[in-house]
């Protein structure tokens, strides 16, 4: 199981487009989920991030593998991303990604974390990389199935 926990919504039609047909191409592979959790962008920054951390924890539990996605942790190429997943799948059926909002996350949220993981040092809307995300999941489960997919 995949599950997406993602600060804020997305709005335009092309990308939950996009978003529909990546869950459908997952889907294939294992159940997938994705829970939107509202942005609280526009109050103070400490308060944002704890109304939001507490949304989170609502949609985690202990048995769950957290990858929380931070500008400042790890790297992987595809490859390596596909076989980190793979690995946890091994012991861990339940994958939760987590996306935060404006602020990013709450210090409590990236300790519960067991993966920090960057995929660049730039910044992304929120609503585009829920996609990006999305696609290297599902070329993550290509790769690990032998099966063809573009490079």
């Amino acid at each position: 199981m995949i599950k997406i926990i993602g600060v804020g919504s997305i709005k335009g039609n092309y990308l939950k487009e996009a978003i529909e047909d990546y869950k459908k191409r997952i889907s294939r592979y294992t159940n997938i989920e994705i829970v939107e959790i509202k942005d609280e962008g526009l109050v103070e920054e400490s308060k944002a991030l704890e109304l939001e951390k507490e949304k989170i924890l609502k949609h985690i539990s202990e048995k769950d593998y957290i990858i929380t996605l931070e500008i400042e942790g790890e790297e992987y190429t595809s490859l390596e991303l596909a076989e980190k997943i793979r690995k946890i799948q091994i012991e861990n059926s339940n994958i939760v990604f987590i996306i935060g909002g404006s602020y990013g996350l709450s210090d409590e949220i990236k300790q519960k974390s067991k993966l920090h993981l960057s995929f660049s040092k730039m910044t992304f809307p929120h609503q585009l990389f829920r996609v990006i995300l999305l696609e290297q999941i599902y070329r993550s489960y290509k790769i690990n199935n032998n099966e063809s997919y573009h490079k």
